[in-house]
């Protein structure tokens, strides 16, 4: 039986990852380059532990060293300003209140550091409703690695069979995967565009299929 929802939160509560990529992708073409998304993928869900290094990769294509830190700056000021116009995305707040009123717990599992989720909830006026947030403060590995998973749900005081991963990514999808958890995944403008075969069902939305509806169907799989 399920008794937990466990909600990553970049890119499935907030979409914070369209407005990352488009700010970089802007840096990038001030300096007459591209950033391709295939590259990009590899930051997306993973969050520090990622291997593509923007900076870097930029450098490469002008040919010379930059001010990194003037790049960061304007990188931060326009994803800051983007993100300020992001709203609760569509079914969150109703999948919340929906698993309250069925006595679900409700947990957060990303791999973003923890005053990043945190300041992010509180401003969304969500962070009350959950009972763990586990982010890359809490492990030595973010997803793909399944620790956030497991230390999610020690935190809960569940067993894998006994919740459901909510997310957005392919990496975050492969975390939930490896930690045996059933895995929903509900893309973003951005991941929308990445593989997402391996959960164990997609949806455009959460407001597509109703809560209860999710869970008969994860009963009948034999959760």
């Amino acid at each position: 039986m399920i008794r937990a929802l466990i909600f990553d939160f970049d890119g499935l509560i907030i979409d914070t990852e369209s407005p990352d990529y488009q700010s970089w992708q802007e840096v990038y073409r001030e300096y007459g380059a591209e950033l391709p998304l295939q590259l990009w993928a590899d930051v997306i869900g993973s969050g520090p532990a990622a291997s593509f290094e923007p900076y870097s990769y930029l450098e490469e294509r002008v040919g010379r060293a930059l001010d990194r830190e003037v790049i960061r700056g304007r990188h931060k000021r326009r994803e800051a300003e983007l993100i300020a116009g992001e709203r609760v995305l569509p079914g969150v707040e109703t999948y919340i209140a929906e698993a309250q009123r069925l006595g679900l717990k409700l947990g957060v599992a990303s791999s973003s550091p923890l005053d990043w989720v945190e300041g992010h909830l509180t401003r969304l006026g969500l962070v009350d409703h959950f009972e763990a947030i586990r982010s890359a403060d809490d492990v030595p590995r973010t997803k793909p690695d399944p620790a956030l998973y497991v230390t999610a749900l020690d935190a809960l005081g569940v067993r894998a069979e006994e919740a459901i991963a909510l997310e957005d990514s392919p990496h975050g999808v492969t975390a939930a995967n490896r930690a045996g958890i059933y895995c929903v995944a509900v893309p973003n403008a951005l991941t929308g565009r990445l593989s997402l075969d391996h959960a164990d069902r997609v949806l455009s939305s959460l407001a597509d299929l109703p809560l209860e509806a999710l869970l008969s169907e994860v009963s009948e799989d034999g959760r």
